[in-house]
C-alpha cells in the first residue's frame, strides 16, 4: 500500500468513526467556527483543569477533511497543557501551509514528522482551497483557548 493510500485510509477512518464527538457537560472553554466557502461548521468544547485539557468535545458537520482533522486534533490535544497545544497548533498549521513548513523547529523535508496521524492531512496542501477545511478545527481550538485564558 502506497503512503498516500495509507494516509487516505487514516483520514477516512477518522471521518467515519470520529473520536471525541461529544458535547461536554462541564466545558469551561467553548468556541464555534465555520467556513462559509464550503459550509463546514465545528464546535470545540474543552474542560481545562490545572492548565491541561482533560476533556474535549468536537461536534459539527462538514466535509471529510474538516471532520477528520477535528477528530485527530481531539486525540492529539487531550491530556496536554495549553502551552504544548499552542506549539502543536503552530506545527500543524506550519505543515498545512503552502510551503509545508514555516516552523523553524520542523524538518523541511518532513514537516509533519512530529504530528503522528495528523501528518496524513499534509496531502491537502495540494488543494489550497481545502487547507481552510483542515485548519478550521485548529483555529476554533485556538479561539476556545484564547477565551479561556482571557477569563481565567
Amino acid at each position: 500500500m502506497a503512503l498516500e493510500d495509507l494516509y487516505r485510509e487514516v483520514i477516512l477512518d477518522h471521518y467515519r468513526s470520529p473520536r471525541n464527538r461529544q458535547a461536554l457537560d462541564r466545558a469551561n472553554a467553548v468556541a464555534d467556527g465555520n467556513n462559509p466557502l464550503c459550509g463546514d461548521e465545528v464546535r470545540i468544547e474543552l474542560l481545562i483543569e490545572g492548565g491541561q485539557v482533560t476533556a474535549i468535545g468536537v461536534t459539527g458537520h462538514g466535509c471529510s477533511i474538516s471532520q477528520a482533522s477535528g477528530s485527530m486534533m481531539g486525540d492529539a490535544v487531550k491530556g496536554r497543557t495549553i502551552e504544548t497545544i499552542r506549539t502543536l497548533t503552530g506545527r500543524f498549521k506550519g505543515m498545512m501551509s503552502i510551503d509545508g513548513a514555516n516552523d523553524p523547529g520542523l524538518d523541511p523535508n518532513r514537516p509533519g514528522a512530529v504530528l503522528g496521524d495528523l501528518e496524513s492531512l499534509q496531502g491537502v496542501r495540494k488543494f489550497p482551497v481545502r487547507i481552510k477545511c483542515a485548519n478550521l478545527p485548529w483555529t476554533t481550538l485556538e479561539e476556545a483557548i484564547k477565551r479561556f485564558v482571557s477569563t481565567d
